[in-house]
């Protein structure tokens, strides 16, 4: 590990301040399940590390009359432990609860998991985001099972890391970023996630000197769920989960969202299975023609068609546990 400096701020501000304008200067500091494990295999080399341990407003879950606000470095194990998270936001729940690892689950912070870089076995043995070797894609012409199968006709073929964010996109979720000079700014769950096309970008679409402050979730009834299809229990990856949300008003899916996780470079929004949904009574029938939607579009690699029907079963699953068809 190289040698870095090492600050705690105390207000957002000063923070962001402490960021520079390029990414792999500097590197933010919440939870570090994640950080500490690409410190220690070089795969970033930051010259300062800016912790956000003593910004208290960060920590903070608040439940309004229209809105859940969660701070940045809430934990996943707070999250979960939240009366109206578990009253209100299964998806959420089954989303920690998957992960598996008590150290992280209790470490690990919601901004953190948003933001957590990919798994690809290739970026993280050190042949870069973009997995290539003299131009050529390490990923598509080797062993891809757990790649893209959705998103992936550039150059990034790695899948989202992240856990919450299925079903945060599918519950219309925000998120309040702060950047140089305390500017701050909203965006919508899912615009917080890009492709990136070379080596220089992030899979997130935040400012290298940018930091996530709070996640807004509405709390307007949105009957939900997740749905997870993994190798087996304990510190492991999903092959492909599914996060659905929806209002059901006499019997009808109505404002309806499929979310895909773990298929593609970013969460993967699944629009003709919404709009198969929506409109729809459900019924396991129905289920099963929303999870076949679920794939349209897909493009699998040479070793990675098996989480088609992956998708097919996570889905038809998430959507009858929402709705409890």
């Amino acid at each position: 590990m190289n040698p870095f400096e090492y600050v705690a701020p105390s207000d957002l501000r000063e923070a962001s301040s402490l960021l520079a304008s390029r990414w792999g200067q500097t590197e933010i500091l919440a939870g570090g399940t994640d950080l500490l494990t690409s410190l220690k295999q070089g795969i970033t080399q930051p010259k300062r590390l800016v912790s956000l341990k003593n910004i208290p407003e960060l920590r903070r879950i608040q439940v309004k009359k229209n809105t859940l606000r969660i701070g940045a470095m809430v934990t996943l194990k707070e999250l979960a432990a939240n009366p109206t998270v578990q009253e209100e936001f299964p998806s959420l729940i089954t989303a920690i609860e998957g992960i598996g690892s008590s150290q992280i689950v209790n470490v690990g912070t919601v901004a953190g998991d948003l933001c957590q870089r990919p798994r690809c076995w290739y970026f993280r043995n050190g042949f870069g985001l973009l997995a290539e070797d003299n131009g050529e894609s390490l990923a598509r012409n080797g062993d891809n099972r757990y790649h893209a199968v959705f998103g992936n006709s550039g150059r990034a073929v790695f899948v989202s890391a992240s856990s919450l964010a299925p079903a945060l996109i599918a519950l219309q979720a925000e998120v309040s970023i702060v950047g140089s000079a305390g500017r701050e700014r909203e965006i919508n769950a899912g615009n917080l996630f890009q492709t990136p096309t070379n080596v220089d970008e992030r899979e997130v679409a935040l400012r290298a000197n940018e930091i996530v402050t709070e996640i807004k979730i509405p709390r307007e009834n949105m009957q939900n769920a997740t749905y997870e299809v993994r190798h087996r229990h304990g510190l492991d990856w999903p092959y492909a989960t599914a996060s659905v949300a929806l209002k059901i008003r006499s019997g009808i899916a109505r404002e309806a969202s499929v979310v895909l996780g773990h298929v593609a470079p970013t969460p993967w929004s699944a629009v003709a299975a919404s709009n198969l949904l929506n409109g729809a009574r459900v019924d396991s029938s129905l289920a099963d023609a929303v999870g076949q939607a679920a794939v349209q579009g897909a493009a699998p690699l040479s070793g990675n068609a098996y989480k088609l029907q992956m998708v097919k079963t996570a889905v038809k699953r998430a959507l009858l546990a929402a709705t409890n068809a």
